[in-house]
């Protein structure tokens, strides 16, 4: 798709293109799910480990329903029921889970799942695993605890061109599912060119929806004067866009809602694209929408599809009936 070059503000009528693929990916809404069914059939309490997803308007929302968040397991009381986040946790969580007696929901995203699946693999092969991403999020802490001995994390360039594995005949490469594509395609181009044996995974680990929403970035960004990423500042996933647009010369913001829209930034932005993070809930999104038409003038809203998604992913077993076998996002 082809989006003519942006212009000066002045005298212009000012125009939102408004992205697609946007907000809720399939595993966010099965975890989200997971949580209101949950309460459903068991009532609260419902006890969740870590926020379900990196969104503070759901987890707020979920709050409100009766999920009680806590950091880590010693905080739900021995026996009760509690709900692993999308991110996925480690064999040791598990455990303890087990020792605390805990009724446990595994709402950990089937593809987070396939990357834990793969470090397993290699580790029993005798792999050194190098994982790409931030060492300090959930997914990769969860991640890095199936194989601590076999895994070294490797969070940007300058650490992949000093990484000394043990053993440079066997190293294979694994990513966070939510890391920027050119980011991680510049590491793994080091990585490749120190230890030109080393494998990577089956197929990408990065996920579909963060691919597409940032594919869909790049198609707007030369056509637009600023980008506003609606998401919270600890989801990957929403700050990886914002990277992604910055990168390519435009401004943009990552903003929980529109409380947080700053005037100076539309002073020449005549033409704004809008998007969300995977984990960033629609009516969000129009609330900015609406922002932007009320508070700064912008008159005209276009669409600017880029892909449709129609994933389905299944419910944990322990919530499964014949009315919820699947949970399906289409955009």
């Amino acid at each position: 798709m082809n989006v003519a070059a942006a212009g000066p503000a002045d005298g212009q009528t000012k125009h939102i293109l408004l992205l697609t693929p946007r907000g809720f990916c399939a595993g966010v809404v099965r975890a989200i799910d997971v949580v209101k069914i949950a309460l459903n059939l068991f009532g609260a309490p419902i006890y969740v480990r870590k926020e379900i997803v990196h969104n503070r308007h759901v987890v707020e929302e979920l709050r409100s329903l009766g999920a009680i968040f806590v950091d880590e397991l010693p905080e739900v009381p021995s026996g009760a029921r509690v709900i692993f986040s999308a991110h996925g946790v480690s064999p040791e969580v598990r455990r303890e889970a087990q020792a605390r007696k805990l009724d446990v929901i595994d709402a950990t995203c089937p593809l987070v799942t396939k990357v834990h699946l793969e470090a397993l693999k290699f580790a029993r092969e005798g792999y050194t695993i190098l994982l790409i991403g931030h060492r300090d999020h959930d997914e990769v802490i969860g991640t890095m605890g199936e194989a601590p001995a076999s895994t070294i994390v490797v969070s940007d360039e300058a650490e992949a061109a000093v990484v000394e594995p043990p053993n440079p005949e066997r190293i294979v490469y694994l990513t966070q599912t939510t890391l920027s594509l050119d980011e991680t395609n510049g590491i793994v181009g080091i990585l490749k060119q120190r230890f030109p044996k080393m494998h990577g995974p089956p197929a990408q680990d990065i996920c579909y929806a963060t691919e597409n929403r940032q594919q869909a970035v790049k198609a707007v960004a030369p056509g637009i004067d600023l980008l506003l990423v609606v998401g919270s500042q600890n989801s990957s996933n929403s700050r990886r866009m914002v990277e992604v647009c910055v990168n390519m010369g435009v401004p943009a913001y990552l903003i929980d809602d529109e409380r947080y829209l700053r005037p100076e930034w539309f002073q020449t932005a005549a033409r704004v694209g809008v998007t969300a993070g995977a984990s960033a809930p629609e009516n969000l999104v129009q609330g900015l929408i609406r922002a932007l038409q009320q508070r700064f003038g912008f008159t005209s809203v276009e669409a600017v599809e880029i892909k449709d998604e129609d994933v389905r992913f299944s419910l944990p077993s322990e919530l499964k009936a014949p009315s919820q076998k699947l949970t399906t996002i289409s955009i």
